[in-house]
């Protein structure tokens, strides 16, 4: 199904639509992505039980964090609006044998289609990408069946994460392409928490996710100061 971009910043689609074929490789651009990965798996799941629920991952990408929710024993659908992306994440369930439906669908259109169809939705390090992230909670929101867990991480705005999420991730440790980021674009706790309360959305807890550019090791903690991850119950 072809989807009409109603909430997609062009520009935000084609920067990672350059970079899609370097998804799976974790010494790539996408090298950060691989190595948080285990550490939102461990705590999506230890809040949902992932194994033998509905998924849905928003914003999937090549579908790292998709198939490794499918590994626990989800049944994971990954939607997203980059081609490229998308074509990356099928062609590796070749390689990995994993199960996951991906589909080219814009998450708005897809709350339209199936309201509160699944237990678990997680939308993680897109909302910053966004021009509207608060449509984009919504639609999370109204996927979700009642009790159901809804999963967001994004970048917090203040000096500190401009210092350590643009400066130091994009041009100083180079953890990340220049440009990745648009400051002006970052989304406070109590931002995204009033997005999520006008969706309906209960807030369970939020962790802040830190990296030691020493140890070179990410870490789920209480500072929520630069990225964090909040979780919901609809």
């Amino acid at each position: 199904m072809e989807s009409k971009n109603v909430n997609v910043d062009p520009l935000e689609l084609d920067k990672f639509s350059q970079l899609a074929h370097r998804w799976w490789d974790p010494n790539s651009e996408f090298k950060p992505l691989h190595e948080i990965n285990p550490l939102r798996l461990n705590y999506i799941d230890r809040f949902a039980q992932l194994a033998g629920k509905t998924v849905l991952d928003v914003g999937c990408g090549g579908g790292i964090l998709s198939e490794s929710m499918a590994e626990r024993g989800a049944e994971v659908t990954g939607i997203d609006l980059g081609d490229k992306a998308l074509k990356v994440a099928k062609l590796h369930l070749l390689e990995s044998g994993k199960r996951v439906n991906y589909r080219k669908i814009a998450v708005e259109e897809l709350a339209i289609e199936q309201p509160h169809h699944y237990d678990v939705v997680t939308c993680m390090e897109m909302l910053e990408h966004v021009p509207n992230p608060a449509s984009t909670v919504k639609a999370c929101a109204q996927l979700a069946k009642p009790g159901g867990w809804v999963f967001f991480s994004t970048i917090n705005r203040n000096p500190k994460s401009y210092l350590f999420a643009v400066i130091g991730a994009e041009y100083v440790l180079n953890l990340l392409p220049r440009g990745t980021h648009d400051y002006a674009k970052f989304i406070k706790p109590s931002e995204l928490a009033r997005m999520a309360r006008a969706a309906g959305l209960d807030v369970e807890e939020i962790t802040g996710m830190t990296y030691n550019p020493i140890t070179k090791v990410y870490a789920l903690e209480a500072d929520s100061d630069v990225n964090y991850i909040m979780v919901f119950r609809a």
